[in-house]
């Protein structure tokens, strides 16, 4: 089915912003339940999107890469996290990073139980709509829990490979943080990130549906 812009964003627009805010909303849970609560502090275990939204990263590149027609690229602003405060820093960063990809997998398979149920609602005004944003939901949520668990700083996936280096080696590994986005954005660019996620995305999706007939 053809979509315009404008419905195509708002297909899109409530799967993302559900997709960003559980995602740093379950940081900010398991930061806390380590022993920071600077997130908690600062507003940031809420399900108020208004508190992760980034302009930039939440609004203006997803929508131009719904417009496009390309990979959805986005992002919130970062949970803070004050390594001071945890029990066991390298290793609880480990959890607090792979929170938010595991949130964005949970709500990948809540929107495909949603795809199914639409299937049974024969209603163009709620089945049809329902079906297309569950659509929207499933791939942005598996797009952001793959992008987010590559192994580049400061993704969660650069953030539990530190947690797993030996000290010396993460410390040389950190250095490369500042470089991280740079990084990202070239292979979006150079369409580095389809071929990585597409393969990926594929085969986390046919697995979904696997779990449910």
């Amino acid at each position: 089915m053809d979509l315009s812009t404008v419905q195509k964003i708002a297909v899109y627009v409530i799967p993302l912003i559900f997709a960003i805010t559980l995602h740093e909303a379950a940081h900010a849970f398991m930061a806390k339940k380590y022993g920071d609560n600077t997130s908690y502090f600062l507003g940031r275990l809420s399900l108020n999107p208004i508190r992760h939204i980034d302009p930039v990263g939440t609004i203006i590149f997803p929508i131009i890469g719904i417009i496009v027609g390309g990979f959805i690229f986005g992002w919130a602003k970062p949970v803070p996290i004050d390594f001071s405060k945890l029990k066991h820093p390298k290793q609880d960063i480990f959890w607090i990073a792979l929170a938010g990809p595991l949130a964005n997998l949970a709500m990948a398979l809540i929107w495909a139980l949603l795809l199914k149920l639409s299937f049974y609602i024969d209603n163009n005004y709620v089945g049809l709509p329902l079906s297309l944003m569950a659509q929207a939901g499933i791939a942005i949520n598996i797009s952001l829990m793959i992008l987010n668990l590559l192994p580049i700083l400061p993704l969660d996936g650069g953030r539990m490979l530190y947690s797993l280096l030996p000290m010396k080696q993460a410390q040389q590994y950190a250095r490369m943080e500042p470089y991280g986005m740079w990084i990202l954005i070239g292979l979006l660019i150079l369409g580095g990130l389809t071929l990585i996620i597409q393969p990926i995305f594929m085969f986390i999706t046919n697995f979904i549906f696997s779990l449910i007939p």
